[in-house]
């Protein structure tokens, strides 16, 4: 338990605090400075009572009040010198596919349960060993299917219970396992425990959702949602409010009630009796708010761009509400609630940082087997929305510090593309002449430090970002919500649709590319989401392209997964980074049955460096093997020979 935080408290105690450590990395991160600005230099010794008189009145006592009621409530530590444990998820190689843009079975234009099973085998080539399906439930589809309508029902366009029974069949034939996206932060608004609760106020169901009674003219907090605008809707019907962090069509659940705990605990052993064998759980870490869902702090609210964000991205029941939830749901389907190691938790954990990722995943913790952070994914002081080249060098930093954190006891993810960002490809470098390079840089470090890789559609044949050209192409409501935020802001309309454009979830959306033609392979009729006008992808960017051609961003992929497979330095091995220049990442893995070196190149130019001399054996690489220089954006494996 650590030393409790008041307003005496010096700023650079916090970085004792795990939340605090968390909230000063979160906040530097932003503003593009280092840590050490709190922790080694003179504004360290300022007490957080101070904050008010040194900020020149940008932050009040209210803001230092809710920072030590914040930290207060959270004063559990991570534990040291936890033995290491072997599980198949932490071996395994994991591949996300997006349903509604894999592959179209019946040639409606939408990707479905049967095309997903016929493209199995491809998988299996590749080397995966779990698919992680983004959700099939039914649903009116306004975020995506993030927005279930029912949990026990496969939406019609996606197939039937049939459909997913094969499916689940044809996964565990070829060894593979299933892990489903479960969203139980929220539901639809046409789910029937919201359409009860907000026709009855007596009705049982009120308890599920945070429903206020109250006058249109005054929401019940000024907390905002992700995806703009207030985070309250009002219903004249019922004549109350219901909060939405996200979409106003997904209703938050409430999960001080026990019947609603209940209910999760039944669907999440609902869908492992079908044979499921994990889950990804979404936006998991906002599941506890602040009791009396208090007002955010104005302060707060501007630096991290959301209002209330510290009532709810780590509440003061999170923690036990995981662990019952794992105890309940995640346990052996017959008998007592013991934890069963073949059923996989990964928590979605937007704004949650090392140590508290560390309090979450800890093998004495019995909560969550892994997280996803995602302070990798952007340089610091930058967004998704900003139009910028990533620089690598952000990568290094971020990888080494959590590499060094998580210590045996503790896992961690390793994904740079998902479903919700555009390609960190066209993030690196956007010129085509570096796409190979880059994609290949980019599996190196994830197939070959200490964690668990997760692939994203596309990913294995260097997918690019989209030529969008206007809102028009989109259909992301994320995207389109946001452009009209910034219109009403009066923000130049050019202005704001080139922000919506470089950062739109469209862009690893577009339908998977299986080959060279029109369609790419996925549809025989017109795709949900076309191609930008004119567009007809990328050269070369497909599977039946790359397929045998061992130059090929695919066959690279491959060639990193078996190895991987082959080798448990490479996964269970410490990681142990060399000193090089900042443009270059040197970094070797150890373990008692062997040692190997990633050598990378994080730059778009010809870069001075030494060649492994013997004992080091060359394994796997991107460049031409020079004898002191790196080609752009190179990657190298080597592997230390026995003596």
């Amino acid at each position: 338990m650590i030393d409790e935080v008041t307003p005496r408290t010096r700023l650079r105690a916090l970085y004792r605090h795990p939340l605090g450590r968390d909230i000063v990395d979160s906040l530097t991160h932003q503003l593009g400075i280092s840590p050490r600005w709190i922790t080694a230099s003179p504004l360290g010794a300022v007490r957080l009572g101070a904050l008010p008189w040194l900020s020149g009145g940008r932050v009040d006592a209210a803001f230092v009040q809710s920072l030590v009621d914040l930290l207060g409530a959270h004063r559990d530590v991570p534990t040291d010198g936890l033995p290491q444990r072997e599980a198949w998820f932490r071996e395994a190689v994991f591949y996300q596919v997006y349903p509604r843009s894999f592959q179209d079975s019946d040639g409606d234009g939408v990707g479905d349960l049967r095309g997903i099973l016929s493209r199995l085998d491809h998988l299996q080539a590749l080397g995966v060993d779990a698919l992680w399906l983004s959700p099939i439930y039914d649903s009116p589809w306004d975020d995506g299917g993030y927005d279930i309508r029912d949990y026990q029902a496969i939406l019609a366009e996606f197939g039937t219970m049939d459909d997913f029974d094969a499916l689940v069949a044809g996964l565990h034939e070829r060894g593979m396992r299933l892990v489903m996206d479960l969203v139980v932060n929220h539901t639809s608004d046409e789910h029937e425990w919201f359409q009860h609760a907000l026709a009855d106020p007596a009705s049982p169901y009120r308890d599920y959702y945070f429903i206020r009674e109250g006058s249109p003219e005054q929401p019940p907090n000024n907390w905002q949602s992700f995806f703009s605008g207030p985070a309250w809707r009002w219903f004249p019907e019922a004549r109350a409010w219901a909060l939405h962090l996200f979409s106003p069509k997904q209703m938050d659940l409430d999960w001080q009630s026990p019947a609603l705990r209940a209910e999760v605990r039944d669907i999440v052993r609902w869908w492992r009796a079908r044979g499921v064998d994990g889950f990804r759980l979404d936006v998991i870490n906002l599941i506890s708010k602040t009791r009396g869902l208090p007002d955010g702090n104005d302060a707060i609210g501007a630096a991290t761009g959301f209002t209330g964000l510290e009532h709810y991205f780590h509440g003061p029941r999170l923690h036990e509400h995981l662990r019952q939830l794992r105890d309940e749901a995640f346990g052996p389907l017959r008998g007592e609630s013991s934890d069963d190691p073949d059923c996989v938790a990964i928590g979605e954990t937007p704004a949650i940082g090392a140590q508290m990722s560390k309090l979450m995943v800890g093998d004495d913790r019995g909560e969550l087997d892994m997280v996803f952070n995602f302070d990798q994914l952007e340089n610091p002081g930058k967004t998704r929305w900003d139009d910028y080249r990533y620089d690598l060098r952000h990568a290094k930093r971020y990888y080494t510090r959590w590499q060094a954190e998580f210590s045996d006891g503790y896992w961690m993810s390793l994904f740079f593309d998902n479903h919700d960002n555009p390609r960190m490809v066209s993030k690196v470098d956007p010129r085509p002449e570096h796409r190979v390079a880059v994609a290949k840089l980019i599996a190196m470090i994830q197939f070959t430090l200490r964690g668990t890789p997760f692939l994203y559609q596309g990913q294995e044949i260097g997918a690019v970002n989209q030529r969008f050209t206007g809102l028009g192409d989109l259909r992301d409501v994320e995207s389109l919500n946001l452009a009209a935020e910034l219109t009403g802001q009066r923000m130049d309309a050019a202005d704001a649709i080139a922000r919506v454009l470089a950062g739109t979830r469209d862009h690893a959306r577009v339908p998977m590319r299986w080959d060279a033609t029109l369609g790419g392979g996925f549809t025989t009729g017109d795709p949900w989401l076309p191609p930008p006008a004119g567009s007809t992808g990328s050269p070369g960017i497909d599977v039946a392209s790359q397929t045998g051609e061992p130059a090929s961003v695919l066959e690279w992929h491959r060639s990193l997964i078996a190895l991987r497979r082959a080798h448990r330095a490479l996964v269970y091995g410490e990681t142990i980074v060399e000193r090089s220049s900042s443009r270059i990442w040197r970094y070797r893995r150890v373990d008692a049955t062997g040692e190997w070196l990633v050598v990378l190149n994080l730059s778009d130019r010809v870069r001075r460096a030494r060649r492994p001399a013997p004992p080091w054996e060359f394994v796997l690489g991107s460049g031409p093997l020079a004898a002191r220089t790196l080609a752009p954006y190179e990657a190298q494996l080597w592997r230390r020979r026995a003596q």
